[in-house]
């Protein structure tokens, strides 16, 4: 079975939210509307800023793919006045050769993938960071396969990729993939590291909203041409050769490893540098990490992804009932700028939730909590009490109801130290218990609706165009998801 649910935006992007901002920074660029998910607005940046585009689809990326492809043989330009050059291979492991041999021959380059697709690309990708090729893997973010495959969204593949030296840009729904997109592009062009730029899987890369967009030109104005040609001028040529991926005995090679370390001292400047071009343009508040709340919170949370609008609903709720609460998003996770972080924390905030969407068996925590707990250690922080939790893996649904759960367990004298929400584990009993009858966060005003339909009797067709008429053709804002199984047609 599926349903759509058709609503205005939620969270960060709703529209009183969001205007709230644009006024008190200035707006300073009307954008074109456009009803799209979030791979079509991943995508629309990427054709901008991409040479040549190597791909392997995968599920859910694979829209991303289609969508340049598509341009490319209609004949749209990108930002150096070419069309993107498109080629498919046989795998993700020979995307990701492909790509690598790309930027060795000096063209900027672009790639989608996720789950173990990206998990096959993971020995190029130590090689591209290592030779500080300017790349962007655009992922829309999925579990991968453990004791069953699963073809929806969590963090697992992401974390699996952290130690390649990828710098990694995280979104929370379909409008900050548009606005945030660009970030990894330049700072990538600029900053000599590729990155790999995520949002959740299907709820984010296939959730449709009504969104503003890019103009190309905006896009270009933006671009250190100088950095682009410095890339171009290294590339490959029998001209001038060079000697790339030697041998090196244990003599040297440790010193040439550490010698990266002053790129990834400065790339957080150069992301924020672009973030504040972004917020000069749009009025925006983007930053590496993000509060929302009460300034005086007492319970904060730090999460990043599609979880985000969902908690920022729950706290104008918990607020406006005389309660303190907040919440960090992380948006750029590698390099991780542990002074920024420490100071987006209110200093009246005593406990704090780290929630983490992916499981490391058998570890102290999952990645983000240790990032986190450390951050905290190496800076003399020990009044506060953090707490780690799982959630949404393999797509399970994070409702209100999960995010006033973490709140009121960290409400308690001894909050657990470890915990999942929104599933019911009476094995280790790990998991909150759940309030089912929870207030409804919606914004005021909000319409919602839900269509049920048998696999293959076209309700999600039927229930996007919907969605896209009434988003590209009325002022009402909309937001729209698809949930279906594996059985599909005929299950």
């Amino acid at each position: 079975c599926l349903s759509g649910v058709l609503r205005p935006r939620r969270g960060a992007i709703a529209p009183r939210k969001r205007y709230q901002i644009l006024n008190n920074g200035g707006r300073k660029m009307p954008r074109a509307k456009q009803t799209m998910d979030g791979n079509t607005a991943a995508a629309h940046v990427a054709y901008a800023y991409t040479d040549v585009a190597a791909i392997y689809p995968i599920t859910p990326s694979s829209p991303m793919a289609d969508s340049v492809d598509q341009w490319s043989a209609a004949g749209q330009k990108n930002i150096f006045g070419n069309q993107v050059k498109v080629v498919e291979m046989e795998s993700e492991a020979g995307a990701a050769g492909a790509v690598h041999g790309s930027l060795g021959a000096g063209a900027v380059t672009t790639t989608f993938t996720a789950s173990q697709g990206l998990l096959l690309m993971i020995p190029n990708m130590y090689k591209i960071a290592a030779e500080q090729l300017p790349c962007v893997f655009d992922v829309s973010a999925r579990t991968v396969a453990t004791q069953s495959l699963n073809i929806f969204g969590d963090h697992s593949d992401v974390m699996a990729v952290r130690q390649t030296g990828f710098a990694m840009l995280a979104e929370s729904n379909p409008q900050e993939v548009m606005d945030l997109s660009p970030v990894a592009h330049l700072s990538a062009i600029e900053g000599h590291v590729p990155f790999v730029n995520f949002f959740d899987g299907f709820r984010t890369s296939h959730e449709i909203q009504k969104i503003e967009k890019w103009d190309y030109e905006d896009l270009k104005e933006m671009c250190n041409m100088e950095a682009v040609e410095e890339f171009r001028a290294k590339a490959l040529n029998p001209e001038h050769p060079k000697m790339r991926g030697s041998h090196e005995n244990g003599d040297v090679f440790f010193q040439h490893r550490e010698a990266c370390n002053s790129v990834y001292n400065a790339l957080p400047a150069v992301v924020e540098k672009y973030m504040a071009k972004i917020n000069a343009k749009l009025g925006t508040n983007y930053d590496l990490f993000n509060y929302y709340g009460a300034p005086d919170a007492d319970r904060v949370i730090v999460a990043m992804g599609s979880i985000c609008d969902v908690a920022e609903e729950v706290i104008d709720y918990l607020n406006a009932h005389g309660e303190k609460v907040g919440l960090i998003k992380v948006r750029l996770y590698r390099p991780f700028k542990a002074e920024r972080l420490i100071e987006a924390i209110p200093a009246t905030a005593k406990k704090i939730a780290v929630l983490d969407r992916t499981k490391e068996p058998g570890a102290q925590g999952e990645p983000l909590y240790l990032d986190v707990v450390t951050a905290l250690a190496n800076a003399g922080i020990t009044d506060k009490t953090v707490i780690g939790g799982r959630y949404g893996l393999g797509s399970k649904d994070t409702p209100p109801a999960s995010v006033f759960a973490v709140y009121t367990e960290l409400a308690k004298a001894e909050p657990k130290r470890q915990f999942t929400i929104g599933i019911v584990d009476d094995v280790t009993n790990l998991s909150l218990p759940e309030d089912k009858n929870c207030p409804n966060t919606a914004a005021e005003g909000t319409i919602e609706c839900k269509f049920w339909g048998l696999g293959g009797d076209g309700t999600v067709g039927a229930n996007k165009n919907s969605t896209k008429i009434i988003g590209d053709h009325t002022d009402k804002y909309i937001q729209a998801y698809f949930q279906y199984d594996s059985k599909k047609t005929g299950g």
